[in-house]
């Protein structure tokens, strides 16, 4: 059984991967990495991909930790950053909240909008791996970026209200998880559910055929 480590403590994408590859013997764990900000000024997809390819040489630097400790490691190691789009600007990012009105404030942005939302995705490789990146400690990766499209529907303020007091909106980039409480409220439009949910879905292929 092939080993695929999830270097992230995100709960909804182990889950998704636990689901869709039950012929791997899956861990994960938080990465020790401080994610930059997303800033205006810069093409989301852009900043999306650099924050994925930092958080890849995160992995690695670990990764050698593990080979000198010993430990086994895992044949693959997948990392992933998603960024939400504003409606209206290209150039600005909607990260993770930060409070209740942060996600308040969010939510009346996407609120009756289509918006885009991006995902970057790495598969990070021990040495000897044929990854088109070259990272620290002889590790490698290849990383992809894939964009979905969303639309909300108009939520009303007690809507706004039953969402953000749900909590539901914490750790989720645009405060909202579309297979969560928020579902009701929107649907895809284009791209991938993967998209959207975390992961580029062209990576996603690339590690079903492996």
């Amino acid at each position: 059984m092939r080993r695929l480590h999830l270097a992230s403590a995100s709960e909804r994408r182990l889950a998704w991967l636990e689901e869709k590859f039950a012929n791997f013997e899956l861990s994960a764990a938080a990465l020790i990495f401080e994610e930059p900000k997303p800033r205006w000024g810069a093409p989301v997809n852009e900043q999306v991909e650099f924050t994925c390819a930092a958080k890849a040489e995160a992995a690695a630097r670990e990764g050698v930790v593990t080979q000198m400790a010993g430990k086994e490691l895992a044949e693959v190691v997948i990392v992933s950053d998603t960024i939400v789009a504003d409606p209206d600007d290209p150039l600005m990012p909607m990260g993770k909240p930060e409070d209740e009105q942060h996600a308040m404030a969010m939510l009346l942005r996407l609120s009756g909008n289509r918006h885009r939302v991006w995902s970057s995705t790495a598969l990070v490789y021990p040495p000897d791996g044929d990854g088109e990146h070259s990272l620290h400690g002889g590790w490698s990766a290849d990383i992809w970026t894939d964009s979905a499209v969303v639309e909300f529907d108009e939520l009303s303020q007690e809507r706004l209200i039953e969402l953000v007091g749900s909590e539901s909106w914490k750790g989720k980039a645009g405060a909202y998880d579309l297979a969560g409480a928020v579902s009701s409220d929107t649907r895809l439009v284009e791209g991938e559910e993967v998209t959207v949910l975390g992961f580029a879905a062209t990576a996603i292929s690339q590690l079903e055929s492996m």
